[in-house]
């Protein structure tokens, strides 16, 4: 079926301003943050849950490939619409339907910016903790879709710990409400957490129902340098065995902060080759009472120079570093192949100094930070030319040897992204032959004509 074909057809049920073919409109849902891209033959603009099922009907019934998108901003290409067809965009479905302080719930559509409902909660004092790096852009339909986390999820937990219920189309184009209200829920199959982390592929979320708790009175925060990266990953283990549990507990490695200096002049980063970022929060007076006993603490665990933050502002101005780690890595002018694998944390010194030796092997630079209070380490492969073939070669076979040495360590290839094209040749190592058969079985039982999400890597 043509685009035009297609086009006359959605039109004819949907009203024609939600329905584009236009090249720039395709050209713009073609991919997300990745390096992959693929148009659609035609975009549907989604209002509401009947304009999915009905598009997602007709696609069944004439086996049309059916993608969903909403701001584009994953790295996996889990959006990219390899074979074309419908890509169903749910950026218009942007509305907080409820906020219920009494239930302790948020009822979403899947295109709400994830900040957005954070400032939202926390105006009825309460607060929704999953908190990607992406969370001005990125919405709560992606969040779900990947099981995204962030750096509170040390003690908070990802996306997937505050997911209640879910409205999802099938591939049919039936509707399923899944959990719903209640904070326990024992009653047949969890298929809530089913769908999340499928990725599209095993339906397509239309509204959510998210858990809220009760927001934090304050926190503060410490940014301490150290000698090198092994110094700061022992002071991570001591602070966790010493019965603290930070919010958040951010590693940066010394290729990391040279590049920082570098980019910010060397006068705006501390001494060392390794900085670590810890965050508590809580009531005033505990936090108050906490945040000099951290400090002593980090002193005697060989921090060579401690930046306070005791309120919000000063909170930020750390924050705004980690944030600046990213566009350092980007100033350098290589491409940032960043990978969110997991190792356990007794395993985070071992990483970096495979990832040196990675890097003294194949000479492409890598970068390690990010969350080091659950393993959850961005090892960044940094290429000169992605699209160049020779270098694109290299930098795969150093994908393969750093997903290899993960698995072989106990570790995961995804933490917060998911698999989409860019993991997919590592699946079936990373999960097993009968962990993806399984995969399989359900792909099959709730999406037999594979129209959902397809050429990713259950295929």
């Amino acid at each position: 079926m043509t685009s035009t074909d297609l086009s006359r057809h959605l039109s004819s049920f949907l009203p024609t301003d939600q329905v584009s073919t236009a090249e720039d409109v395709l050209d713009a849902h073609a991919s997300d943050k990745w390096h992959a891209s693929a148009l659609p033959d035609v975009v549907v603009f989604a209002h509401t849950t009947e304009d999915v099922a009905k598009t997602v009907a007709f696609a069944h019934q004439h086996g049309i490939p059916v993608y969903t998108r909403a701001a584009g901003t994953g790295h996996i290409a889990g959006c990219v619409p390899v074979h074309g067809g419908i890509l169903i965009s749910t950026e218009p479905m942007n509305e907080i339907l409820e906020i219920s302080p009494s239930d302790g719930t948020a009822v979403v559509q899947p295109g709400v910016i994830t900040g957005e409902l954070q400032q939202a909660v926390r105006e009825h004092g309460w607060y929704y903790p999953p908190d990607p790096a992406s969370l001005k852009e990125c919405t709560l339909g992606g969040n779900v879709a990947t099981n995204a986390g962030g750096p509170r999820c040390l003690k908070y937990g990802v996306t997937k710990q505050y997911i209640l219920g879910l409205t999802v189309v099938l591939a049919d184009g039936q509707v399923l409400k899944t959990g719903g209200r209640c904070h326990k829920n024992s009653t047949g199959f969890d298929l809530t957490s089913l769908m999340v982390g499928s990725e599209g592929m095993l339906g397509i979320i239309t509204e959510i129902t998210v858990r809220l708790i009760p927001h934090p009175q304050t926190r503060a925060m410490l940014g301490a340098s150290f000698p090198d990266f092994a110094a700061a990953a022992a002071a991570v283990q001591a602070i966790l065995d010493a019965g603290t549990l930070p919010s958040a507990l951010e590693i940066t490695d010394g290729f990391t902060m040279n590049a920082a200096r570098d980019y910010l002049g060397a006068d705006k980063l501390p001494p060392g080759d390794a900085y670590l970022m810890i965050e508590i929060d809580g009531n005033t007076e505990t936090v108050a009472r906490e945040l000099p006993t951290l400090r002593d603490f980090l002193l005697e665990h060989q921090a060579l120079r401690i930046d306070e933050a005791p309120n919000e502002d000063a909170c930020e101005r750390i924050w705004q570093l980690r944030r600046d780690f990213s566009y350092s890595l980007k100033h350098t002018g290589l491409t940032k192949l960043n990978e969110d694998i997991v190792v356990p944390r007794s395993k985070l010194v071992a990483l970096v100094e495979f990832a040196e030796q990675l890097q003294q092997d194949t000479g492409i630079p890598v970068a390690c930070f990010g969350h080091a209070g659950d393993g959850n380490i961005h090892t960044n492969i940094m290429v000169a030319d992605y699209d160049d073939p020779e270098i694109k070669a290299k930098a795969d076979a150093a994908l393969d040897r750093l997903f290899t040495w993960v698995i072989e360590n106990d570790g995961v290839i995804s933490g917060e992204h998911g698999i989409g094209l860019a993991k997919k040749p590592w699946i079936t190592q990373a999960l097993g032959e009968t962990s993806m058969e399984v995969h399989r079985q359900i792909k099959q039982t709730l999406d037999p004509k594979n129209i959902l999400n397809p050429g990713k890597f259950l295929d």
